[in-house]
């Protein structure tokens, strides 16, 4: 038995690729993005309450990492895309309908427009549903997950001084903290698990309209080079 589902809004995020997007929600409190509502629930009605909410579930589509055959086992990036595991015991992207869920801070209602934080979610995500979380319900404190128990270790982040004022400057045009922004993304080590990084080579990513490039100096510790506009 088939269903189809339709979008009820699509998500206008800080990240612009999907390289250095941290792993789970709420671990880069700086990353924002605005949730653009569409017809029929453009409407205030729809979201008519939700300002008494902090927080809210969004169910979502990896409208990047859609495939047509299901996946029974991932190589989880936790794992260090060494391991294979089950999907089903995993929240890797490569799901069998490309369902996601994130939990996100709700900073601001408007009719037609949600203004978020925390958020994990790619440029121009397709949102299927948005739940008000309650915390008596799903906080679970006997919980526990032997795959993940705890969040990654962070890794220090230091940063060039042009790069750095570079990245003032923009944050100021912006109207975001882009500084923070960076360095809670960064801090998770974004690169491949797998991977030992060499000082000589350089990674980059997307923020905003910004290109962010930065290398490592020693495998547990990163250097910021340069923010500059895209494509300059």
């Amino acid at each position: 038995m088939a269903y189809s589902v339709s979008p009820i809004g699509f998500v206008r995020s800080c990240f612009k690729e999907k390289f250095a997007i941290p792993r789970q929600p709420q671990l880069a409190p700086a990353a924002r993005g605005v949730l653009e509502l569409v017809a029929p629930f453009d409407q205030g009605d729809a979201v008519q309450g939700l300002e008494q909410v902090s927080h809210v579930w969004l169910l979502f589509l990896f409208h990047q990492a859609l495939e047509d055959t299901p996946r029974l086992k991932v190589r989880p990036p936790r794992l260090g895309g060494n391991k294979s595991m089950g999907v089903f015991a995993t929240r890797a992207t490569h799901r069998p309908n490309g369902i996601g869920q994130s939990v996100v801070k709700l900073d601001k209602v408007e009719a037609g427009r949600l203004f978020i934080s925390g958020i994990d979610l790619l440029d121009g995500t397709p949102i299927l549903d948005i739940k008000p979380y309650v915390p008596y319900a799903d906080i679970v404190p006997e919980a526990c997950n032997g795959i993940a128990s705890a969040a990654p270790v962070l890794i220090d982040v230091e940063w060039a001084e042009a790069a750095l004022q570079q990245a003032h400057g923009h944050a100021q045009r912006l109207g975001e903290p882009l500084v923070e922004l960076i360095v809670q993304c960064l801090a998770q080590d974004p690169r491949p698990a797998y991977q030992t990084p060499q000082p000589e080579r350089e990674y980059g990513a997307q923020f905003w309209d910004l290109d962010v490039r930065w290398h490592y100096p020693t495998p547990k510790r990163i250097r910021v080079l340069e923010v500059v506009p895209a494509g300059a």
